[in-house]
Formats: C-alpha cells, sequence, structure tokens
C-alpha cells in the first residue's frame, strides 16, 4: 500500500471520528431537536460542549467524507480504465448498491444515513469524470458560491410552527426513549415532519441533493486529478499555509453564530463555513504524512479500511444504546458524556478492526459493495484480454 493510500484510508477513519461526534446530537436529541436544544434543559457543561461540537465537529466531517467519495471515484475510474473496461458501468452498479445499503439504513435503523443521498449524487458526478480539472474546480466553486448565497435570508417561525415542532419533539423524545422497535420504526417512517410543506417539496429536495452536496465531492475529485496527496513530503509548505488559512477562515464563519445575533447572514457564514474547515481539516490531517507516520496514524488507517462497516455499526451500536428497544438513553446521557461515548466507541472499533483485519482483506459490506460493483466474487475487475489478431 503506497503511501498516497495511507493517507486516504487514515483520513477516512479520523473523518469517521468526527462524524461519530456530530452524530450523536442526533442520537440523542433526534433529527429537529439537536437544533432546538433549547427544548432540553442542558446543563452549563452540556451547553459549552453543545457549542465546542458545533463549531468544530458538525458540518466539517461529513464534507470530509463527500471529498474521499470524489477522490476514491476518479482513482477507482482510473483503475478501471487501466484495465481496458469502461468505468461508466462498474460506477453505476455501486451507486445504484449505495443507494440500497442506504434505503435499508434510513428505514429500518436510522433516519440519518447519508449513504442514499452520496449514491444519487454519484449520478451527479458521472457528467465530470471525464472533463478536465480545471472545469470540475469551476464547477465546484460556482456550486459552492450558489449554495451560500441560497442560504441567505432570514426564515421567521411563527408561534404556531414553534408550538408544532415542541410537540413532535416531545412526542419523538417519548416514543424513542421508551417505545418497542415497531413503535419507533414506525416514528420514524410514518410521522409526518413538523413543517407545513407541499408534499412535492420531498421531490425537489431528492431532486436537488447532488447539486448541493456536489461542490465538496468535485473539490475531491479535482484532488485525485491533481495527485494532491501522491507525493505529501514534498508539500509540507503548501498542507501548512493550506490549512492555516482555511482552518482560521472555517472557524470564524462557524463562529458568527455565537457571537453576532443576525440570523439573515450567520446561517449562510456558517454552512460555507462548514466546508471551508473540511478543506482545512484535510490539509492538517495531510500534515502528519509529510514525515515519516507512527502507529497511532496505522489505527486510523484500519478503521478507514473498514469505513462503510464501522459506519454502519456506529448506528446499530448507538441506537442501541439510546433507543427504547436498547438501554433508552434518549435525551438522557448529555452532550458532554455522549462526546466521551463516542470516543470510547470509535476505539473500540478501532481495535476491532485491527483484529478483523488480520484475518480478512476487506470488511462485509465492503466485499458487498465491491462483488456487486465488478460482479466478481473476488471483488476485484478482471483485465480485458487484448484481441488476438490473425497472422
Amino acid at each position: 500500500m503506497n503511501q498516497r493510500v495511507k493517507m486516504i484510508d487514515g483520513l477516512r477513519g479520523f473523518c469517521l471520528l468526527g462524524i461519530l461526534i456530530a452524530n450523536m446530537l442526533i442520537f440523542q436529541y433526534g433529527i429537529f431537536g439537536k437544533d432546538n436544544i433549547e427544548t432540553f434543559a442542558l446543563s452549563m457543561e452540556d451547553q459549552i460542549a453543545y457549542i465546542w461540537t458545533k463549531i468544530f465537529v458538525e458540518g466539517s466531517f461529513y464534507p470530509i467524507f463527500m471529498f474521499l467519495f470524489g477522490y476514491s471515484l476518479m482513482k477507482m475510474k482510473e483503475s478501471i480504465a487501466r484495465k481496458g473496461k469502461k468505468a461508466g458501468r462498474h460506477l453505476i452498479r455501486r451507486f445504484l448498491l449505495l443507494m440500497l445499503f442506504g434505503f435499508l439504513h434510513s428505514m429500518f435503523v436510522w433516519e440519518g444515513d447519508v449513504l442514499l443521498a452520496y449514491g444519487l449524487t454519484g449520478f451527479f458526478l458521472l457528467f465530470f469524470i471525464n472533463r478536465k480539472k480545471k472545469t470540475v474546480l469551476i464547477w465546484a466553486i460556482l456550486l459552492f458560491i450558489g449554495g451560500t448565497l441560497f442560504g441567505f435570508g432570514e426564515m421567521d417561525q411563527t408561534v404556531e410552527e414553534a408550538e408544532t415542532m415542541e410537540s413532535y419533539i416531545q412526542k419523538e423524545t417519548t416514543i424513542y426513549s421508551t417505545g418497542d422497535y415497531m413503535a419507533i420504526f414506525d416514528f420514524r417512517n410514518n410521522e409526518p415532519i413538523p413543517f407545513d410543506l407541499p408534499k412535492s417539496f420531498s421531490i425537489i429536495v431528492l431532486l436537488l441533493t447532488p447539486i448541493v452536496t456536489a461542490p465538496m465531492f468535485l473539490f475531491g475529485m479535482f484532488a485525485a486529478k491533481s495527485n494532491w496527496f501522491t507525493t505529501p513530503t514534498l508539500m509540507k509548505k503548501v498542507y501548512l499555509r493550506t490549512s492555516f488559512l482555511f482552518v482560521s477562515i472555517g472557524l470564524l464563519l462557524k463562529s458568527s453564530p455565537y457571537i453576532i445575533d443576525t440570523p439573515a447572514w450567520t446561517e449562510a457564514a456558517y454552512m460555507a463555513g462548514g466546508t471551508i474547515l473540511a478543506i482545512g481539516y484535510i490539509f492538517t490531517f495531510a500534515l502528519f504524512y509529510t514525515k515519516e507516520t507512527g502507529k497511532l496514524l496505522s489505527y486510523f488507517e484500519q478503521y478507514g479500511r473498514l469505513s462503510m462497516t464501522n459506519y454502519l455499526c456506529q448506528s446499530i451500536i448507538c441506537t442501541s444504546i439510546f433507543y427504547g428497544y436498547g438501554l433508552g438513553g434518549f435525551a438522557n446521557i448529555g452532550v458532554f458524556n455522549g462526546i466521551l461515548l463516542a470516543i470510547f466507541i470509535f476505539s473500540m472499533q478501532v481495535l476491532l478492526s485491527n483484529l478483523y483485519l488480520k484475518y480478512f482483506k476487506m470488511g462485509p459490506f465492503e466485499k458487498a459493495l465491491r462483488v456487486g460493483t465488478y460482479l466478481s466474487w473476488s471483488g476485484k475487475s478482471k483485465q480485458t484480454k487484448p484481441m488476438k489478431t490473425a497472422s
């Protein structure tokens, strides 16, 4: 395994730690409850932990996952092309499988799934796999600017809407903390969302998702086309300058809602800051690969090699801890303790990943995805044999 792949695997593992910490808010307080945290009586310790999570973690690790998806997509396309095959059909099968896994995950386990959206976005990315890297970068920047501008403006919540939201969160808290599996399943899939929106809205969201989420996927594709992480030892100064710039700007923008009470623009600044901070984190992590890597980074790499399996297991573990059919800890553990729990779960998964990889080359979900992608039990694309010519 070369240094570039090590760095990508390590970044994937690091990213999943951040995702788990961010998702703790959803596991504990629900999709809508996490953004209406005043509904819950948080201690001062938990309020500080909540703000820390919102600034440093939430909205800045899923974008890294998007970046890695785009990066890996290009490397996979190049690998398939070297074997004399067309990448399109392989990628389409991969995207369909991701959508299937995501649908099953969100339907039967947890509503915070991202695999369905990633698979859907993959079809949009097909338009860019054969484009020049400059074209990909321009589209990434334009879509990022467009998405940021779209976020400007203040939407005032009416008293009736606030009451509807509070009622929804209270009902969710009761069902998720005490209900059995079927009660939670029914609420997750059938309870109307607490917004007065037309039925066509969900279709519009589905169609817009690939465009809204595309920038970081495209940045990842651009990075792969530009070989950003092929020779990290020669890029230390670039990584250092870029990480400092993007981390500083990202943290400033993400802090704005807690410094200035102007929701009309701070919400858009927060969203943009999430993406910018994600880029800063990527280059900060890359800095560790500009010198000889140690044992600590190898743990992230092993975790990253089983990224899909570990991601799905995070949902199974945490729903078992927080939901009524498990330990029933929903809204009871607290934000700070949730962060500690996330680190503990991640550490246990790291140890299990290390043990697992001593006996197997890939995780069960990674294996299933590769088998379906390449239509080969080995999970590898076979090289096309050159046609024989008559002598």
